[in-house]
Formats: C-alpha cells, sequence, structure tokens
C-alpha cells in the first residue's frame, strides 16, 4: 500500500456527488485535470481553519474541487468560481445543484483576468483564493487577488511543482517560466507569508499579512 493510499482509504471517503462529479467530466468530454481527493481535503480544512466567507476561485472545471470548498464555507458564506468554457461552466452549476450548493455558489463563464478586474472597479474583496486554470497567467492572477484580497486572506494554487519542471533547469517553456515566476512572487513578496505543501503535482499556499 503507498502512502496516498492510506491516507486516501483513511481519511478521503468521497461520497456520491463527488463520485458523480468526477464522472460527469468524462461524460461532457472534459480533460482529467481536476485536483486530488487529497489536494481537495487540503483546501476544505484551509478553508474551515481560516474562516473564510468569501471565495474566489479561477478554473471550475466540472465543480469537483468547487463542492469542497463551498461545502467548508458558513451558511452566510459565498463562492464565485469562474470558467471560461461556458459548456464546462454549465455542467458545474449542475454538480452545484445536485450537492445542494446552489444557493452559495456563483458560477460565472469568461476571461477570468477581464472579471477580476471588474471586481476591482466594484470594490470587491475576498477572504480565500484559489487558481486552478491556465498556468501562463498565475502571475497576473496574483498580482489581481493581492488587490482584491482582504487582511489574512489566503491565497492557494495547484499544479505548482508542474511535474518538477519548475526545478529543472534544462525546463524552459513559457507554462514552466510561469509557474517558476509566480512560485518567486509568492516567496519574495513581504506582504505574503507561503510554502508549497507537496500534495499532488504541488499546492502553494500563501496567506496575506495583516497589516498591507
Amino acid at each position: 500500500m503507498s502512502e496516498i493510499q492510506y491516507i486516501t482509504d483513511l481519511y478521503l471517503q468521497e461520497d456520491e456527488v463527488l463520485l458523480k462529479t468526477r464522472e460527469s467530466m468524462a461524460q461532457h468530454g472534459m480533460p482529467d485535470i481536476t485536483i486530488p481527493p487529497q489536494t481537495a481535503k487540503i483546501l476544505y480544512l484551509l478553508v474551515k481553519m481560516s474562516g473564510a466567507q468569501k471565495i474566489l476561485e479561477v478554473g471550475t472545471l466540472a465543480g469537483y474541487s468547487g463542492i469542497w470548498l463551498a461545502r467548508a464555507l458558513p451558511e452566510t458564506g459565498t463562492l464565485l468560481t469562474l470558467e471560461i468554457k461556458p459548456q464546462f461552466a454549465q455542467v458545474a452549476a449542475e454538480n452545484f445543484r445536485l450537492a445542494g450548493l446552489q444557493n452559495k455558489v456563483q458560477v460565472q463563464s469568461g476571461n477570468a483576468l477581464a472579471v477580476m478586474e471588474d471586481l476591482l472597479q466594484d470594490n470587491a474583496k475576498f477572504d480565500f483564493f484559489f487558481f486552478d486554470a491556465d498556468k501562463l497567467n498565475l502571475p497576473k492572477y496574483l498580482q489581481l487577488a493581492l488587490k482584491l484580497a482582504a487582511p489574512g486572506a489566503i491565497i492557494t494554487a495547484d499544479n505548482t511543482l508542474w511535474k518538477g519542471r519548475v526545478y529543472d533547469p534544462t525546463s524552459s517553456r513559457p507554462t514552466t517560466k510561469a509557474v517558476r515566476l509566480f512560485n518567486k512572487m509568492l516567496a519574495e513578496d513581504r506582504r505574503l507569508e507561503s510554502i508549497i505543501i507537496p500534495s499532488g503535482d504541488g499546492l502553494s499556499v500563501a496567506r496575506v499579512k495583516d497589516n498591507v
């Protein structure tokens, strides 16, 4: 038995809604790139422990990660999740409905950078962010998140070990460079306290300091 299997068997029994959400990805021709259960559980616990009320997620896919995030919210909490592909957004909205979370979750289709700029104009604030979308724009997502973040907000991102390419000096693809830059920004920005958790393909976690 592997470490992952031990952890999964002990802590990560997925219910019918989560299993059906995974199944819906294949049924609708989505890529099988959603976060693994152990990463989802970490996100769930981070939301719970931080007391987050408003979450912004970039990259909805079928809604698997969003269900975990929304379930961790208090009754008055809300999740705004952004998906660039309208057909995926429709599938996710149905999965949120089946999970009984439609009153907590808003699925919005469109370009995430444009939506985040609009949110800035509306003076919106969030206290939890999860990025699991195109990696080329990770540095831009972070810059906007810092403007949208309430003091003490948590910023998270998936795939930040990028299958080892971020620490492979011979890997120089644009996406690899973008993930490297994102990790460097998290590590060096004095407004943040940050770490990468080696769960799945790497989960970056940062906290915005209260005095920024």
